[in-house]
């Protein structure tokens, strides 16, 4: 019987075979020219917040110095503890790659004299290279015939290359703060104890400061004194998880996660969500082992906020809610070091937190003697910027600013917000802030609701802080949103007043994050401002404390509103030159500004946008070039041609000129309509119907007629035209 193929065995051919060898060949082959890379930094503690940006840091330098040297390599793997900082890299390459070049000499003509015997250039050049004349060849180029080399670089081997790779990248780092320690030259977080080098199995030899590289790395402090050595990263893992060390970040984050979770079960809470303080103490254990303790409920008569910040900030002790989000009078630590009898280690926890809340209980009772009110005139001996004056100065300012931007906004609102600007920095004097500063803005509102203050002004206090960083939270009061305006508005006027604008590397009082913030605040609320009328305004309630000049100060203040703007838009997806076509035009009502973007985007995306963007730039070209001309007649001394935007229909010849200033004329009143209810999306599909005519116009006359009037009067034309398109956006801008 015959077997169809449907029903034959499930045998592999013999092409498939041989494509199945191929590829075992080839990942031997692979495996045997690379090899893994194991470097680890041992160090005495580090803080928390230096370990995950200077392993991000080693593994950009090493993967850059990898490629500038021609190494392949696969994935880059990183690994921390408070001792330890390390960087795995895969699949790399055991040699580099060789490169071939070529070294271009003299001409042919004057390498070799006419009988064909090489010159002293010929000879010059070659020994130059290293080589004899002989070697080298002629190649025909566009100049004619020249004398080149082609030279092989070849490869040296990875291992010898990394014994100066490694030491770079280590000085390479960068970090906020270092320190130099015994007779060492070199700058580093904490002081360096053990080198980890191995590359291939091999280790790669090289020293810092009298510290030699080895294949020993070193466990817990307590639990593993004895060194480890390893060969490999796999090892390496294997050996410190035997050694009362996790060095992978994420894994120390679950246990820490799963412990926690496991201590509040029984208690019928869970732990108040902190990512922030999550971050922080992975990075302080090693080998985490979770606490639970508890505290006396005579503190929960305390502020949820002045807890949590306690048990946070001094302790780093997670806060335990129950399933309405109040809060428990328990705490979960977490420990470095696992021990028999948790209960003493919890029983420490609790002296040590029971002290803190006894001081922050001291704080709050202290500051709730006098009204919220009685802090503001302290203020005063507090500053806010040398030459800006006091915190009780700028108070003065924002108050006012506030009530100027009520009254343009929501003049219902104006007594709420006017009050809530005059006790926003109250709370900067009182113990509790002093102790918290992060609860600046937070006990201005709880001290406010206890002070009998409205409910409004209360909250406006907490929220005219935000947004405290990209993608926070918005005030999402009227009066918080101008209060948080105002404050952040004078904080920009006065720096750029003084020269304290931001560099590059510099921006101590956060101004671009204070400017994002506005600008994120104004269009969340679509609230239409003036941008250029409130600076102003915060201009002149500085007096005579800038030492630039108002208008100066305003001309950066708005041209750095600007440039944050266009960051916004480009983030929200919106083309750069659609952006600088708009903004280009005017950057003041921020609402405005955005909705003329977006539609401007719009047009763009149509399928006939090309043949209209080309028909309006010449349009705005053909003006920009005459006026361009005028002003250099008139710089020679010459007799320039003015004329005006007032059309006379009196002296069109051509049908092509009526027809024009008709559908402008129609245009024109439809667009102011549609300007005033900001219907711009509308407004720009109205003036793209001008297309047309346009192109006829340009098709039928000649614009720089002889006849001086009739010239002036097509320009003006074409100037009008020009106005209405740049209402929206300068189209002489925006690619096509």
């Amino acid at each position: 019987m015959r077997i169809t193929r449907d029903y034959r065995p499930a045998c592999k051919t013999h092409i498939e075979r041989r494509k199945d060898i191929r590829d075992m060949n080839a990942i031997e082959s692979q495996r045997k020219s690379s090899g893994e890379l194991l470097f680890e930094i041992g160090t005495e503690e580090l803080p928390a917040g230096v370990i995950s940006p200077s392993l991000k840091a080693m593994a950009g330098i090493l993967d850059q110095k990898l490629s500038e040297a021609r190494i392949g390599h696969g994935e880059i793997k990183t690994f921390g503890t408070p001792r330890r900082l390390t960087v795995v890299v895969r699949d790399c390459e055991k040699k580099q790659k060789s490169v071939v070049t070529e070294v271009t000499g003299p001409p042919y003509s004057v390498g070799f004299d006419s009988s064909g015997k090489p010159t002293k250039a010929a000879a010059g050049f070659a020994r130059g290279q290293g080589v004899a004349v002989t070697t080298l060849s002629v190649k025909d180029t566009p100049k004619g015939k020249y004398l080149f080399l082609k030279k092989t670089v070849r490869g040296l081997a990875t291992q010898s290359l990394l014994k100066t790779m490694l030491p770079e990248t280590i000085h390479s780092i960068p970090l906020a703060k270092s320190m130099r320690w015994g007779n060492c030259r070199l700058l580093f977080a904490r002081p360096v104890r053990w080198l980890l080098a191995i590359f291939d199995g091999r280790m790669v030899p090289f020293v810092i400061e009298g510290i030699k590289s080895g294949k020993r790395t070193y466990g817990h402090r307590f639990l593993a004194l004895k060194p480890v050595v390893v060969r490999s990263g796999d090892e390496y893992l294997s050996a410190l998880d035997s050694a009362f060390v996790v060095p992978d970040i994420e894994k120390r984050k679950e246990i820490i996660r799963q412990g926690a979770d496991h201590a509040v079960r029984k208690s019928g809470g869970h732990i108040l969500p902190d990512e922030g303080l999550l971050d922080t103490v992975v990075n302080l254990v090693e080998y985490p082992a979770v606490a639970l303790g508890t505290f006396s409920t005579d503190f929960l008569r305390l502020p949820s906020e002045v807890l949590i910040q306690s048990m946070r900030e001094h302790q780093k002790y997670f806060a335990v809610i129950d399933t309405d989000g109040r809060l428990k009078p328990l705490f979960v630590a977490v420990n470095n070091t696992p021990v028999a009898d948790m209960s003493l280690v919890v029983t420490g926890h609790e002296r040590v937190l029971r002290a803190r809340l006894e001081d922050a209980r001291f704080f709050f009772e202290e500051d709730s003697k006098i009204p919220l009110a009685g802090f503001v005139d302290r203020l005063k001996g507090l500053l806010f910027q040398a030459r800006l004056g006091t915190v009780y100065e700028k108070t003065c300012r924002v108050t006012e600013l506030t009530g100027h931007l009520s009254e343009i906004v929501s003049p219902q609102h104006k007594e709420d917000a006017c009050r809530a600007a005059w006790l926003s920095k109250a709370d900067l004097v009182s113990q509790m802030v002093g102790e918290f500063p992060k609860l600046q803005g937070i006990m201005g509102r709880i001290y406010a609701e206890r002070s009998g203050e409205p409910k409004d002004v209360a909250g406006a206090i907490e929220e005219h802080y935000l947004p405290l960083f990209a993608g926070d939270t918005l005030p999402e009061s009227v009066a918080g949103t101008l209060v948080s305006i105002a404050d952040k508005l004078d904080t920009i006027v006065g720096c750029f007043g003084v020269d304290l604008i931001p560099t590059g590397t510099s921006d101590p009082f956060a101004l671009r994050r204070q400017a994002l913030g506005i600008i994120h605040t104004i269009l969340a609320g679509s609230t239409s401002i003036s941008l250029k009328s409130i600076t102003d305004k915060a201009i002149s309630l500085f007096g005579d404390k800038l030492s630039a000049s108002p208008e100066q100060v305003r001309s950066n203040v708005l041209m750095f509103f600007r440039h944050r703007l266009e960051n916004v838009m480009l983030e929200s997806g919106f083309s750069k030159d659609v952006i600088d076509a708009a903004l280009s035009v005017s950057c003041d009502d921020l609402v405005s500004d955005s909705a003329r973007i977006a539609a401007l985007e719009n047009l763009k995306n149509r399928p006939d946008f090309a043949p209209i963007a080309i028909a309006f730039k010449r349009v705005v070209n053909i003006i920009k070039q005459q006026r361009k001309l005028q002003a250099e007649l008139i710089r020679k001394g010459g007799e320039a041609l003015t004329y005006e935007d007032t059309v006379n229909s009196g002296l069109f010849q051509e049908q092509c000129e009526s027809d024009l200033y008709e559908a402008f004329d129609q245009t024109a009143r439809k667009v102011a309509d549609y300007l005033q209810d900001r219907a711009y999306d509308r407004g720009l599909q109205q003036i793209a119907r001008l297309k047309k005519p346009v192109d006829a116009f340009f098709d039928g006359v000649m614009v720089l007629a002889e006849e001086p009037e009739l010239q002036k009067n097509r320009l003006a034309l074409l100037n009008s035209i020009a106005g209405l398109f740049g209402q929206f956006a300068d189209f002489s801008k925006l690619a096509t």
